[in-house]
């Protein structure tokens, strides 16, 4: 493999506007896009809880969706980190792990196409590709991160996620309207609506995954293999900086924070009784809001840094999940409920680029892959809290489980002030 380009050069062009953007840089912003399209089809706490709950699952399945994405991502990182650190080049794992993800995906619409008559088998099988998709994302997403910090230089990065971001926001926007389509006016039944957003979402997703696959990878200096037990007794290590500590425990708030998030769409189909194809209406205000909170985080980033960008964010998280309670009390109707993902998606965006950047930034190049790998198998056990706010509604209703969520959101502002600022 040859050489990449050089990087683009930090300061802006004669015309004071920043440099273009370089081969790397243009295919990492393209697989962002596609990634947020695929987003957009298949978002876990709207259309996969939404087709979950039209199978009748009980409230703890709902909970382990999201838990499954985001823990089953997270978990495995540390003993990628074992693997991948040594490597000068990152992208063939990812490659292969893309792979593995294209074909769970491509399960998942079979499943839905054809299984939906019997729905414990359907609904097992679909959340066991689910889950081995969970884990592969989980490989690709060290490796992700590394390509990502070696061909963007740090003061590029908020403008790099910003542009990934907010383009990618507006695409997501349309699949919205395309899943509210497909489940309203289309008439297309179900299970067969669901088969179809599920395949939409499977070709983005592989298309930007065979984009991100083309990134020409600068090789990494020559590291001695430290194996897996090497990895994980250099934790305590990890855990001496005071500046990793700060950001795991606010990290950690968070994910214990996120038991509410996939019981927004069931609250409003089993207690609000909105019909289906409002979940394409939440849809478009969960990916409608990114784009112009985008714009907004990355202001925030490029003159306060991230830790005013998580700060703020944990502000946004709080208020969905207290918004969701209000609109119920008070029968404000769907249109007042979208206001839960537009609160959800602002936070869920500021997240994105506060907690990537934060983390790259804190992290020494020579130990970045065990900074990343220990953080998310931590954070990742903690994101499968899900399932006990499944377990607390179907014993107590939605309402503790939204009010648990605030709380833990308020004290994820509070340890934000422990947090480093960037340099």
């Amino acid at each position: 493999m040859s050489d990449p380009p050089s990087p683009v050069p930090l300061s802006p062009g004669h015309s004071g506007r920043p440099a273009a953007w370089n081969r790397n840089e243009r295919l990492g912003i393209l697989n962002g896009w596609a990634v947020f399209t695929g987003d957009g089809f298949m978002s876990v706490s709207v259309v996969v809880a939404g087709f979950a709950a039209r199978l009748g699952a009980p409230n703890w399945v709902i909970g382990l969706l999201p838990a499954i994405a985001g823990g089953g991502w997270m978990l495995p990182q540390l003993l990628v980190a074992a693997r991948v650190r040594p490597l000068p080049y990152k992208l063939p794992v990812y490659r292969s792990a893309a792979l593995v993800r294209t074909v769970t995906y491509l399960a998942m619409v079979l499943v839905a196409a054809f299984l939906a008559d019997t729905p414990t088998l359907c609904l097992s099988l679909f959340v066991l590709a689910m889950l081995i998709n969970a884990l592969a994302s989980g490989v690709s997403g060290l490796p992700f991160l590394e390509v990502v910090s070696k061909t963007v230089p740090p003061a590029r990065r908020p403008r790099f996620f910003g542009t990934r971001n907010l383009y990618g926001g507006l695409l997501a926007f349309g699949a919205g309207l395309l899943v509210r389509w497909i489940l309203g006016p289309s008439g297309l039944e179900f299970p067969y609506s669901y088969a179809l957003i599920f395949g939409l979402g499977t070709v983005a997703f592989t298309f930007g995954y065979w984009v991100f696959g083309r990134i020409q990878e600068p090789p990494d200096p020559p590291l001695v293999a430290q194996g897996v037990r090497g990895e994980f007794r250099a934790i305590p290590e990890t855990l001496r900086d005071p500046h990793f500590r700060a950001f795991l425990t606010v990290r950690l708030l968070l994910a214990g924070a996120s038991m509410s998030e996939p019981f927004f769409a069931a609250n409003a189909l089993r207690e609000l009784n909105f019909p289906a194809a409002t979940l394409g209406i939440f849809v478009m205000a969960l990916t409608g809001a990114a784009p112009l909170s985008n714009v907004m985080w990355q202001r925030v980033a490029e003159r306060n840094g991230s830790r005013r960008i998580i700060r703020y964010a944990s502000v946004f998280y709080g208020l969905a999940p207290l918004a969701a309670l209000l609109v119920g009390a008070l029968d404000l109707g769907a249109w007042a409920y979208l206001w839960v993902f537009v609160l959800s998606s602002v936070a869920a965006q500021g997240f994105n680029l506060g907690h990537t950047n934060h983390l790259l930034n804190i992290a020494p190049p020579e130990a970045r892959s065990r900074y990343i790998g220990t953080l998310n198998t931590l954070v990742g056990a903690a994101l499968f809290t899900p399932v006990l706010g499944g377990l607390v509604a179907d014993a107590a209703g939605y309402t503790p489980v939204f009010l648990m969520s605030a709380v833990l959101c308020a004290l994820a502002w509070w340890q934000c002030g422990r947090l480093r600022r960037d340099a």
